[in-house]
């Protein structure tokens, strides 16, 4: 008995061994060492660094605050995420447990009767009863890391689930924010339109009256009509996008859209300043890259796995004691104890190439991370560039659209004192009210892309995520 603990305590020291190769984090093939659209971006300042989970409190806006709070106490795909993550986690406690020898206590009490041709009754079967009651061991020493390294995949897939949350987190609060603001767009456009409404109006009444007194033409009146029909069919699209927004941002806040009333308010005015850190920490601030990684890493300890395959498998399958009777009066005591304890081993010899296979596949699976990795690396580059240069050129197109707006509005101003003078005809009017109605929806339009450029840029920089999230996510 002494020998086999020893020999069990020899061969858990022995178990350090691991046959997954050393893990290094995968890198790209060249190093990023700036943004090219940054321009001369503000850069970010040390306590810039620091965690930011409600970074959408930096837009000033209250209601969407609120809404931001809403969506993560009740969105569905969030708790989803997070019941899919808790399964994770669980796996790793399932996959540790592994590695420790498990404990199982049997009882039983049977009666029977043995056949009289069965081996070694010498033909005299007889009846009786047997009762046992024993505790058994099981426990196989990880001597080459096979269960350690499934644990370490466990946990690498945990972690990885875990920034998958956090970039669903990311994504579904982006999206938010981005609606909302295309709501209060539209709710903009809303009011521009109802006054140009009101105003197209009173100028074709006045046409009218104009033409019942025979001076304008029954073109002017059709004219007038068009615009303020054309203005009428706007303000009803407009309507329609508004409504489709306030229902999507029903659904991601978990409301049935028949619930859910979000009044109309004025659109914001300038995005914030948003500073930029360091392009080499994206990689760490990015859930989606961070899940690409920890993907990496958990193919990498299954490529130890399938190499411990070509080693045998030593156990402690036999352990058992307990007692044994075929009386219950004297079923518990010394004379009935048994006990039985020896190791195994199992050693492959032939499996036609399937070993071979399985760690074929498992190194294609990491190069296949690898390369699922740096795609995901690229991208994240990629859409910080995309949205430094949209908020940069946004802001330009606003400013042009603002003054397009201005020159506009004073052009519709003295096309009505020209048609009023008798000087200009109504086509003339119509143009260039056409022309300024155009203008200024353009600059609403513009604003709003603003914002929601920022938004985007926030989300491309990983809004307030950071890698050690992955052990102790939140929503």
């Amino acid at each position: 008995m002494k020998r086999v603990v020893i020999s069990g305590a020899v061969a858990a020291l022995l178990s350090a061994c691991s046959l997954a190769p050393t893990y290094v984090p995968p890198k790209l093939d060249q190093d990023v060492a700036g943004y090219k659209e940054a321009g001369d971006w503000a850069p970010a300042a040390p306590a810039d660094d620091k965690p930011r989970t409600d970074w959408w409190q930096a837009f000033g806006d209250p209601k969407l605050d609120e809404l931001q709070e809403q969506l993560r106490v009740s969105n569905p795909d969030l708790r989803a995420s997070f019941a899919r993550f808790a399964q994770a986690h669980a796996l790793v406690g399932e996959a540790r447990s592994r590695e420790f020898p498990t404990v199982n206590a049997n009882a039983s009490a049977t009666r029977g009767r043995e056949s009289l041709y069965a081996p070694n009754t010498l033909g005299a079967g007889h009846t009786g009863n047997d009762f046992i009651a024993d505790l058994s061991v099981a426990w196989e020493i990880d001597l080459f890391g096979r269960l350690r390294n499934m644990t370490a995949e466990a946990k690498a897939q945990a972690q990885a689930s875990a920034a998958d949350l956090g970039a669903l987190n990311l994504s579904l609060q982006a999206e938010l924010a981005t609606d909302y603001f295309t709501l209060r767009g539209d709710d903009a456009t809303v009011r521009l339109l109802e006054d140009s409404v009101t105003q197209f109006d009173t100028a074709w009444e006045q046409t009218k009256r104009r033409y019942d007194t025979g001076v304008s033409a029954a073109t002017d009146v059709d004219q007038a009509d068009t615009l303020r029909q054309n203005a009428r069919a706007q303000l009803a699209a407009t309507r329609l996008d508004r409504a489709r927004m306030e229902h999507a941002i029903a659904v991601l806040v978990g409301m049935p859209p028949s619930a859910f009333n979000l009044p109309p308010a004025p659109l914001s005015g300038e995005p914030p300043q948003i500073r930029v850190s360091l392009a080499s920490s994206l990689l760490e601030r990015r859930p989606d890259v961070a899940s690409a990684e920890r993907h990496v890493a958990a193919a990498n300890a299954n490529i130890g796995v399938a190499r411990a395959a070509w080693f045998p498998v030593f156990s402690l399958q036999a352990a058992a004691a307990g007692f044994e009777s075929t009386s219950a009066a004297n079923w518990i005591g010394a004379p009935a104890r048994f006990w039985a304890v020896g190791p195994g081993g199992t050693l492959p010899l032939l499996d036609v190439g399937g070993r071979s296979a399985l760690n074929k596949q498992a190194r294609a699976q990491y190069d296949e991370n690898v390369a699922s990795y740096r795609k995901t690396a690229l991208t994240a580059y990629q859409e910080v560039e995309d949205s430094l240069v949209a908020v940069r050129r946004l802001a330009e197109e606003q400013t042009a659209d603002a003054a397009a707006a201005k020159s506009a509005q004073s052009a519709a101003y003295h096309a009505d004192e020209r048609y009023a003078a008798g000087v200009a005809d109504y086509i003339e009017v119509t143009t260039t009210h056409t022309a300024a109605l155009s203008a200024e929806s353009a600059a609403l339009a513009a604003q709003a892309a603003r914002l929601n450029a920022a938004v985007a840029l926030v989300q491309a920089l990983g809004g307030g995520w950071t890698n050690d999230r992955m052990d102790r996510p939140t929503l």
